[in-house]
Formats: C-alpha cells, structure tokens, sequence
C-alpha cells in the first residue's frame, strides 16, 4: 500500500446538507487492472472525488459534456453492484445530478442510469461493511424518497422500481473479485432506518393527478409495508387517511383500490390499531369506503371482485368498532343495514333491485360478515332507530326455524345452518335493544318452537363445522345452545311483559324438560356444550324466578330435583376447566333465585339434605363458592327446620357445621391480616377487627353512587355471613368445638360490637373537638396557643427553599382572631331595597354618577347625566 492511499480520506455530504467525517477509506489515484483480473470481473478503480468535484465546479464553457462523461463513466464503472464503502459518494452524485437537472435537462438520463444501479445488489468486501458503513447507506436511501420531489415521471417510476427490488434481491450479474453480496434483507432493513416509507407516503400529495406514477408509489409502499417499523412510519405520515380517501378515484387498471386496500390491512395489522381506526374514523375516508363497497356490490360479479368487496367490508367493520366514526352521518350504517337484510326482507330500493347473493365462497363470508357489522354498530345508540326501519329482527328471524324439507334455497345445508346460528348469535345482541320489535314478531314463540325441535328425535344431521357449531357434530346442541343464549338475553333485560309472556307459555317447565334431557343425552364427547346449555337453562330460570312466589311454585319439586342433582357432581370435576364451575355458580344462583322464599321449595330442599350438599360444597373450601353458599346458608336459617339440619351435618373427620364455620373465619382473617396470637386471641384491642388491607388503603374520594370502603368489606369478606349463621344458631350448644374454636366463638359473638365501636370512636373525636373549640372561643391563652399552633403547622407545609424570581403571596389574613378553617359557603346580606329604590328604580349608572354615602349606594332626587350638565354633582 501506498503513502498516498494510507493518507487519502474521504469527506462527503448527507443528504440534509451537513459534512460529516466518513469512516477512514483508500482512494487510488491511479489504479492498474491486469488482463485476468479484468476478465474475473474486477472493479476498475475510480476517482469518485474527482467526479463530485467536476459536478460541483460551474466556471468553465465545455464543463457539461465533462460532467456527463463522467458520470456515464460512473455507471460503467459500477454495472455489476455497488460497493457499500463507495455508496455514499455514489449517492452525492446522484443528488448533485439531479440539483442539475432544473436548468440542465440532459442529467435526467444521468441521474435515471445511476437510480438503476442502485437496483444492483450491495456488495461488501468485509463482512464488518454492513456494520461500518450502515450509517452510509441509510441516509443513502433515504435520499430516494426526497428525489421524489423531482417532477419528472421517468426518475419517479425507477425510484419505485429501486424500492421493489429490494424485496426481490437478485445475484450479481458477474462475480466480482474481493467482494460478495449484502445479505438480501441488508437493503429492506436500511430503508426501514433511514426512514424511506414516510417521505414515500408524503411524495403521494405530490401526484394527485399522476395516475401511473401514483400507481407505482402505491406498489413501493405496498411493499414497504410489510413490516412493522414501516408501518409505524406511515402511520405517523397519516398514510391511512390519505390513501383511504382516493379508494374512489378513476383507475381503469383496478390497481390503485388493489394495492391501497393491501396497504390498508398492513396498517392495521402491523400499527398501532387505534390510531390507524382514528385516521380513517372521517367523513372523507368512510364515503370513500361506501362507494367502493357499493359499487363492488352492485356491480362486482368476478372472484377477485368478490374477494375485494369483502376486504373492503373487514376494514369498515374495524372503523365501526368506534364510536366517533360517522358511520350514519355519512350514510354507510342504513345501506349496511340494507344489504343485510335484502334477501329476508324483500325491499324496493333500487341498490338492490334483482340483486341476487350466489352460493359461493365469497358470498358466503359476505353474508357472515355482514351479520357481523349489524352486532358492531347496534352498539352505537342512533342506530337502533335505523335496524327498526330495516326490519332487522324480522330478518334475523327468518333463520329461527327448523330446515324446511324440499325447499329451494340458495345456501348448501352446510351454509344454512352456519348463517342460522350466526343469525341467532346477531339476535342475542340486538333483540335486547328492540324489545317491541321482538315482541311483534312474536319473538318468545318462535325460540320456544325452535328449541322444542331441537329436543326433537327429528332426523337432522348438522354438520358442526364453524365456529358457531363447535360440538354441535350430528346433533343440535349448537343450536339449543344458542336459542338459550338468546332467551338469557331477553330475561336478563327484567322486563316484565317479556317474562311475563314466556311464563305463560310454559318456559319453566320447557326448560325443566330441557335440562332433564341433555342429562340422558350426556357423553363425554359433547361434555362442555351440554355444560354452558345446562348453565344457561339455570339462568333462564333465575331470571324468571326471582322476586316472584308464584313462578317459585311452579319451578316446584322437578326444579329442586335437577338443583340436587347438579350439587352431587364430583369435586374433582370442578378442576377440569370444562364448565362446572360455571355450572355450579348457576345453581347456587337457582337456589338463591327459585327456592329461597317458597316455603314448599324450601321444605322439599331441607327433606332431600340439600343443607348437606351445601356444607359438603362450603367443606370444599374454595373461596370462589364461599361467599354465595354462606349467604344462601343465612337465608335459609331463616326456616326454623334449617338448625336441625345444619347441628346434625358432619364432614371429614367428623367435623361439624360450627367447627368448619369457625375454621373459614381464622382463614379468612389470616389471608386479610388481621392481628391475632397464636392461640387466636386479639392482640390489638383498639382494633380488634382491623385488616392489612385497610391499613395500607388510601383515602381518596369516591362517588356519592358508590358503595364505601366500609360496606364494601362487609359485602366482600365472609366475616359478617358467617356471624349472621352463628347467630341463627344462638352461638350455644355447638357440638364439636376445640378450645381454640371457642376463643375465635368469642371474637365472633362480639363481631358487630367491634364494629360500632369504630361508631363510638367517631362520636369521642367529634365530642373531643367540640370541646376545644369551646375552649378556645372562652379562654384567650387556648385561643393564642391555638393560634400558634395553626401558623407553626402553615409554616412547616410551606417550601423550605424558594425558586429564584418566585413571587409569593400572603394566604392568611392579618389581624384574623379564628383558628377554624372557613367553609365553603359564604352568606352575603343582599343591600336593602331603601338604598337602592326597589326593582324598579333607574339602574343605567354607567352614564350617571350616583353620589355615595358611606359606601353604600342610595337613591337621590335628581341626577343629571354628563353631557346635560357640566356642573359636578354635589356630594
């Protein structure tokens, strides 16, 4: 190596404009190439300083054909890839090519040739270069994106066409001697450092009118697009909006809404998804949406099309999702709700007049997806008054019925009964808004018939294959599963007229006769489906239930029978994860809703040792079932038969009732910390039943519609449920109690003492500071000593070192002689009307002067205004 190559550096220029060092490199100055190693396809070594130099130089007559020669000598010279040591020059030279090109036309074609090597794949001599020389290139390519600004459609274009082909690497054409290729994602991931995507999107606003180059920019981000890090890069250059907006716009190709919508997924998928739904939550974009979708709809009958149309509904279905989208405003939401429903509902809007849906695969999801849109936006209030005028519950309830025999219809059998539970699924969520609407369509009748043929031995084989259909495989427990999801759903709402009228069409003992069915029909096959159908039914019935006697008797004993039954599974079911716990917190509700204050219910559940069942599931001990079983257990100690019941059960080991009770009271005070010894005796007095918990709870203001902290610990642990059982019991005569059982006995007997004696304590605080406040209103050395105190305590809240050029103010008012803070009503004597001359008197004072008399405002006999008389007003 020579001198001068050791001491030969290079200098070069970013594209934002500032010099900065590169990273120490050797230039020859003359470079010999043998024979062979030309032939091998090595590099003939070129002074690319010179050439900045000579593009940089304007003084001289003939300097332009030296300056292209050069160049073109350039691209020669690099024909088989660019080395990443020389890509930073290489790029300087290709912005000070295109700097010329305004005045100086003849660099287009400069400018274009070196824009195609950078098609070329990188070439690295060292593995390190991609490391050393990162920086380089990734300002290198961002440069690509700024000469976007240059308006010329052949450099565009090949600036797209460099971007593409970074994701389609290609060898060299000619192997190079010393050095070897970038790795194909070197390329993708410097654009994706040097920010390419982002003045791409922003070169977009620059082709409003430019169909092809906008083409080919849609293609480039098409592909940037496919990572995160460019996502997140367009996303901050708002690409949604804009490219959402312009969906609409000419384009004979079919290209722009293609790739836009390809671009638009990526966004979504790659993004953050809220801000991507914001973007495109505009009056612009969703019109945009409506008239692709409208069109495609109408007029779409190829596959792609359909495929399109489809895309293009999932999108607007996410923007639905939120609630500033002016989805109605813009008239989107009322031709969603009409598409929807056209085929149920026959319409005479021109929109879909002779339209048909075929059987295909597109049609199908579209149908599905449609569906889907209607749950989304029924969630949006003002909608509700368009799915009433689009006859939606009518629609929904065409599907609500059992297949008819013989009858053409457009969907396979498969089909039908995918849409018929994606269709009861839709009711479950918009029935409970249009209450009058299910009840005009008869809505109670109709789930009630269908599920009666679903316990039907009717020769129906579903077909089980979707989503809705999971174990639903040869039989019709998918559908049963959602016609009661449905009916949950209407009882749910308490609205007696809908109650009322399912009572009286013999829900309770349909559903009775349902339960009692799928218990004969179980398998282990169906085992979670039949679970949640007889959870449901549960449901159904407590809704139904509760707070009504007469609905309580009809439940009767077959109710009760199916209640015990749940109650006997084996507890280590609970651990299968398939539905029991489900199943058992329904049946606890039951009891709560459909036996609990029906004495004959409540007799019948004593005399089959349902009281046993209960303690056998509170014997469990999982804290989950603890709180409702003990609340069912203080209801029930209500009926005097319960206390027989209750001293005569016996556990493991012999345990008693009273001795588990008092057992889930030390457990219960140990998970709150509560201070016990170690023979379970208080240890703080002050606060016997004070908790850990409530000893690191904050005080912060809650909402007046709030439960308190306090009632909250009442409602929450089970401390006051197992007191109020104790209680019932007398807290006497408890058989099978240790000496410990009888210290915590003790603690609870005395459970609503410690806690009005919380009640005295506030009563003493308020008595004590009534007391110094008289103290100090009659006694002036407690009233100074008071006072000292309050300043002393103002002063030490206050900074102890002051901010420079702070200015502070005074908050305390000298000579004030009180030491209660002030409250925040203010009651101010309104001036008497003799002063002022009553509600009627002259008040336009601007243009008067009143005269004043000590301080206070009072009528005079005559006020002349300013301009009548020059002479002052005497005072």
């Amino acid at each position: 190596m020579s001198v001068a190559e050791a001491a030969a550096t290079a200098e070069v220029q970013e594209p934002g404009g500032t010099l900065r060092s590169s990273s120490p490199r050797h230039i020859p100055v003359v470079g010999v190439v043998t024979e062979d190693e030309e032939a091998q396809g090595a590099f003939k070594t070129m002074d690319l300083n010179r050439v900045i130099n000579l593009l940089e130089e304007t003084d001289k007559d003939d300097l332009e054909e030296k300056q292209l020669k050069s160049v073109k000598k350039l691209v020669q010279c690099y024909q088989n890839g660019l080395p990443l040591r020389d890509l930073a020059q290489i790029f300087k030279i290709l912005n000070l090519c295109a700097e010329k090109i305004e005045n100086q036309p003849h660099f287009i074609e400069s400018a274009f040739n070196i824009l195609k090597l950078c098609g070329l794949p990188f070439l690295k001599k060292k593995v390190s270069d991609e490391i050393t020389y990162a920086e380089d290139t990734a300002n290198s390519i961002a440069l690509l994106g700024e000469l976007m600004k240059i308006p010329n459609s052949e450099l565009r274009i090949q600036i797209c066409k460099c971007i593409v082909d970074f994701y389609h690497a290609e060898p060299p054409k000619k192997h190079i001697t010393g050095y070897q290729q970038a790795s194909s994602s070197y390329k993708i991931k410097m654009a994706e450092v040097g920010g390419l995507a982002k003045t791409m999107v922003q070169s977009l606003a620059l082709l409003e009118n430019q169909l092809v180059e906008k083409l080919w920019v849609l293609k480039a981000l098409q592909h940037l697009s496919t990572s995160e890090v460019n996502c997140t890069l367009m996303m901050k250059a708002q690409a949604a909006s804009g490219i959402c907006a312009h969906l609409n716009d000419p384009d004979p190709s079919g290209q722009l809404l293609f790739r836009s919508s390809e671009i638009l997924w990526n966004l979504l998928e790659k993004s953050p998804k809220e801000e991507i739904i914001q973007q495109l939550s505009n009056l612009e974009c969703l019109l945009a949406l409506k008239e692709v979708f409208k069109t495609l709809f109408m007029r779409g009958f190829s596959h792609y099309d359909r495929q399109l149309r489809n895309d293009i509904l999932v999108i607007t279905t996410i923007i639905a999702q939120n609630p500033g989208a002016p989805m109605i405003e813009c008239g989107f939401t009322k031709d969603l709700i009409l598409f929807a429903t056209f085929n149920e509902v026959k319409s005479q809007n021109p929109l879909v007049k002779g339209l048909k849906l075929s059987n295909s695969y597109e049609d199908f999801e579209l149908k599905k997806l449609l569906f889907n849109i209607i749950v989304i936006l029924c969630k949006d209030l003002p909608t509700i008054q368009l799915l009433i005028d689009g006859k939606v519950i009518l629609a929904l309830f065409t599907y609500v019925k059992k297949p008819e025999k013989n009858k053409i219809i457009e969907w396979s059998a498969a089909q039908y009964e995918e849409l018929q539970l994606h269709a009861i699924a839709t009711l479950s969520s918009v029935a409970p808004l249009l209450t009058e609407e299910y009840m005009l369509c008869q809505g109670n009748a109709q789930v009630l018939a269908f599920l009666e043929w679903c316990e039907s031995e009717d020769s129906f084989f579903s077909h089980g294959n979707s989503f809705h259909g999971t174990g639903g495989r040869g039989n019709k427990f998918a559908q049963m599963r959602y016609s009661l999801r449905l009916l949950r759903a209407m009882v749910y709402l308490e609205d007696e007229t809908i109650n009322s009228d399912l009572c009286e069409k013999g829900t309770i003992q349909q559903l009775i006769g349902v339960f009692k069915n799928t218990i004969s029909k179980s398998n282990d096959k169906e085992e979670a489906i039949i679970l949640e159908i007889q959870s449901d039914i549960l449901l159904v019935l407590s809704g139904l239930c509760e707070h009504h006697i007469p609905r309580k008797e009809i439940f009767g004993t077959e109710g009760v029978d199916i209640i015990l039954r749940v109650m006997k599974i084996d507890p280590t079911k609970l651990q299968t994860g398939l539905g029991y716990n489900v199943l058992l917190f329904s049946t606890l509700d039951s009891i709560w809703c459909c036996i609990l204050g029906c004495y004959p219910s409540e007799d019948y559940f004593l005399e089959k040792e349902g009281i046993f069942l209960l303690l056998d599931l509170l014997a469990l001990n999982q804290k989950k079932f603890c709180n409702l079983i003990l609340g069912i257990m203080v209801e029930f100690c209500d009926n005097p038969k319960t206390t027989a019941h209750v001293n005569a059960w016996r556990g493991k080991k012999d345990q008693t009732a009273a001795s588990l009770l008092i057992k889930l009271w030390r457990k219960e005070e140990k998970e709150l910390g509560v201070k016990r010894d170690k023979h379970g005796m208080i240890i703080d007095t002050k606060k016997p039943l004070f908790t850990s918990f409530q000893e690191e709870q904050k005080i912060m203001p809650l909402p007046a519609n709030c439960p308190t902290l306090a009632v909250m610990d009442v409602a929450e642990n089970i401390r006051a449920k197992i007191y109020a059982v104790l209680g019932k019991l007398d807290f006497e005569n408890l058989p099978g109690l240790s000496a410990e059982d009888f210290v915590t006995l003790c603690i609870i007997h005395r459970y609503l003492d410690f806690k009005i004696q919380a009640t005295h304590k506030q009563r003493e605080l308020a008595n004590k500071s009534w007391e110094n406040f008289l103290a100090r209103t009659s006694n002036a050395k407690t009233l100074k000593k008071a006072k000292r105190l309050q300043e002393k305590a103002i002063e030490s809240s206050r900074y102890s070192e002051h901010p420079p050029n702070a200015v502070f103010h005074r908050t305390d008012i000298k000579g004030l002689n009180t030491t209660v803070p002030s409250g925040r009503v203010v009651t101010v004597e309104s001036t008497p009307a003799r002063l002022l001359g009553g509600p009627l008197t002259d008040t336009d004072i601007a243009l008067k002067k009143l005269p004043i008399r000590g301080g206070a405002l009072q009528k005079v006999k005559a006020v002349k205004t300013v301009n009548e008389s020059k002479k002052s007003v005497p005072t």
